[in-house]
């Protein structure tokens, strides 16, 4: 079965000659384009649900990050590969931080669009070397002093691997545990950290030194 793939971008050529692309790929459906955020959730609330979508950072009616943070919140299992042709550190760490699996500039080859595509449908997120020098780069500025979250070796060894291509399954093999187990190491972290998803994990670790 093809992947259902949906395209959000205000420029109209432009999202149909992505589709276009992305439909000679083989693994992969485009099922609609839409035009604004307000279009993308009449078209889930019909019941259009894409496995992926590709989003356009900035559009007139609502943010690249609103988008993102409406789909984390209300359509958690969407997967969304952020597209611009904005390469600003901050504005890509932004989208990371509100959910996006990856980011891209439209400027890429139709190699690194396919490259995405595969990495965020078999491993859930790509980051390309240009996305973790940015996310480094961002994560590297000065910061307020902060209070260190106390950690024990059980929830560091979990980043560790939260922080690696394995899926939560082969993480509880790893650990020699129950997912159910890892399901509470999971939230533990996540709140001691003060993060909301897997992707802003990966940054806050980095920021921290953990991994």
């Amino acid at each position: 079965m093809k992947t259902a793939v949906a395209i959000v971008d205000d420029h109209y050529l432009m999202a149909q000659a992505l589709a276009e692309l992305i439909r000679r790929f083989n693994e992969y459906d485009v099922i609609f384009c839409a035009q604004s955020g307000r279009e993308l959730q009449l078209q889930l609330d019909g019941k259009a649900k894409p496995e992926i979508v590709i989003l356009d950072v900035h559009m007139a009616d609502m943010s690249g990050q609103d988008i993102a943070g409406y789909l984390r919140q209300n359509y958690p299992d969407i997967k969304v590969l952020a597209l611009s042709m904005m390469d600003d550190e901050q504005t890509i760490a932004q989208m990371i931080q509100q959910g996006a699996r990856g980011y891209l500039l439209k400027g890429c080859r139709p190699s690194e669009l396919r490259l995405a595509l595969d990495d965020i449908r078999t491993k859930g997120y790509h980051y390309s070397d240009f996305l973790t020098k940015s996310l480094i780069n961002q994560l590297n500025q000065p910061a307020l002093a902060e209070t260190k979250p106390l950690l024990n070796q059980r929830e560091r060894d979990f980043i560790r691997l939260a922080c690696s291509e394995l899926i939560y399954v082969e993480i509880a093999d790893k650990m020699c545990v129950s997912p159910r187990t890892v399901d509470g190491y999971r939230e533990t972290v996540f709140e001691k950290l003060g993060v909301k998803s897997r992707q802003g994990l990966v940054m806050e670790a980095m920021r921290r030194g953990l991994i």
